[in-house]
């Protein structure tokens, strides 16, 4: 029995006439390109490698490793999800299929947060990470929110255009970053040759032993935010079921390998000295200056173009949770309605780049009211975005492992199957813990010690409107997973 047949019909009733995707305009190709895009790791690399050596010293690729098996038990969560019901409401509809209508609701809050404050991150470091190098090679001094500005409404023209034009782009960026960074770790590789060993994999060399390992796991864990976008392109995709679990396993896997590759070019750069490593402000950069200094500016190039690959990848797919979320009713309806013609998500992509560049804006108005212009610079906005966001994704994260088991027992009994829908996703919730835990602990410096705080209030607020939004319109559960993607 084919598993269309074997879905219930209160599984798949849908809305009248709503507001559809370019369907079957993405192969597995095209969104397992847009999902590494999405992770961009000379971006994720560039910016974050450094601050896990400070946590976890030379042994930081180990930190890498720990953190591809966590998302990799989030992985099959999405997997087994995508296969039995493919929905471009990804997580949004995957809790709310289970739970029923308030956690719909709050998971689309928590989801359209999170997303939206760590793609703020991306909207700043795009314009910081060019100010920089254009300083660097040229001596030009321009401001990078001028920047941002400008490579933020390119990247919305493109993906204005179509799904399928903007995907590609992305993965052109995408093509280009990993030639680039392969090469310069080949090359690193090779020069350093005499300086090789297993050091940076060997658990004694860790700084603090586990716990130096599970301080640096959140930013591991942070390097593969975007294993996910595959599932939001489902109802673009072509036979989703099948393509979207095959894009989430081949983008981890692909990316856990180059990571530690990166990693371990890296580290032997610095010849294994941790101190030097943690104290340069872009490791990678560093090592490319020293291993290929010819080649270093492409270093810088690919660094750009993975900062915009992550902004196309991440708001296409993003947008289009909160997407579908206004297309079942969970938020304002209009954010669900497509562009005519193009049939894109135009007033979700509005939405969630308006409010990212509204959420800079009150950052900017923070420090200067606050008297600290002189902190007002992209990195650190995209370390403290960064963080917020990913305090509620994991959030997200850990309700769609404790959603799995209840949705198979209670839609696809005869399908479950013990390891794939109970023990992995426990699993998955106690890996999630791990960064939760380090990223809320007591003791953070400001403004990372509020964070927790913020993410709690949103958490509770988020409860409170869907409660009352579920009370007021009984219908909202059933619409929840109405719109099934290749149905």
């Amino acid at each position: 029995m084919s598993d269309t047949a074997s879905t219930p019909f209160s599984e798949t009733k849908a809305p009248e006439s709503p507001d559809r995707l370019h369907r079957g305009a993405l192969g597995l190709v095209d969104i397992s390109a847009s999902t590494m895009a999405n992770i961009g790791p000379a971006y994720s690399f560039f910016f974050s490698f450094g601050l896990i050596v400070v946590t976890a010293g030379i042994a930081a690729p180990l930190t890498i490793i720990a953190a591809a098996i966590a998302v990799a038990l989030l992985g099959n969560t999405l997997a087994q999800f995508s296969r039995a019901q493919p929905s471009t409401g990804g997580f949004i509809t995957f809790v709310g299929k289970s739970f029923g209508g308030t956690s719909a609701v709050t998971t689309a809050l928590l989801c359209g947060a999170g997303y939206i404050i760590a793609i703020s991150s991306v909207l700043v470091v795009s314009g910081g990470f060019l100010s920089l190098t254009l300083q660097y090679y040229f001596g030009w001094k321009v401001p990078w929110i001028l920047l941002s500005i400008l490579l933020t409404g390119g990247a919305v023209v493109m993906m204005l255009r179509g799904v399928g034009v903007s995907t590609r782009l992305a993965g052109f960026f995408f093509g280009f970053e990993m030639l680039v960074l392969v090469i310069v770790s080949v090359v690193s590789l090779i020069k350093n040759g005499g300086h090789l060993s297993f050091a940076p994999f060997e658990p004694k060399h860790i700084t603090n032993g586990f716990t130096g390992l599970a301080a640096g796991f959140p930013l591991a864990v942070y390097l593969f935010i975007g294993w996910e976008n595959s599932a939001a392109l489902a109802e673009e995709t072509g036979n989703p079921r099948r393509n979207v679990p095959r894009a989430v396993f081949l983008s981890i896997a692909l990316m856990a390998v180059s990571y530690v590759l990166f990693a371990y070019a890296t580290v032997s750069g610095f010849h294994d000295n941790g101190t030097k490593l943690a104290g340069a402000t872009i490791p990678f950069i560093s090592v490319a200056h020293g291993s290929l200094a010819a080649f270093a500016f492409f270093a810088y190039l690919a660094g750009l173009t993975s900062t915009l690959g992550v902004l196309i990848s991440a708001v296409n797919s993003q947008a289009r949770l909160i997407f579908n979320a206004g297309r079942e009713g969970l938020l304002p309806r209009w954010i669900g309605r497509v562009q005519p013609g193009r049939q894109t998500p135009r007033n979700a992509i509005f939405t969630f780049v308006g409010i990212a560049s509204a959420i800079i804006l009150v950052w900017a108005l923070g420090h200067l009211i606050g008297g600290h212009s002189g902190s007002m610079n992209a990195f650190n906005f995209f370390d403290e975005s960064g963080t917020m966001g990913t305090i509620l994704i994991l959030v997200v994260y850990f309700l769609a492992n404790l959603a799995l088991p209840f949705y198979y027992r209670r839609y696809r009994p005869a399908e479950f199957n013990v390891i794939k829908h109970l023990i992995l996703p426990v699993l998955g919730m106690i890996a999630i813990a791990v960064p939760v835990y380090y990223l809320s602990k007591p003791g953070q410096p400001g403004p990372y010690n509020w964070f927790p705080y913020a993410a709690l209030i949103i958490v509770i607020v988020s409860v409170i409107y869907a409660a009352v939004l579920t009370r007021r319109d009984p219908g909202l559960a059933e619409r929840v997973g109405s719109i099934v993607a290749d149905e």
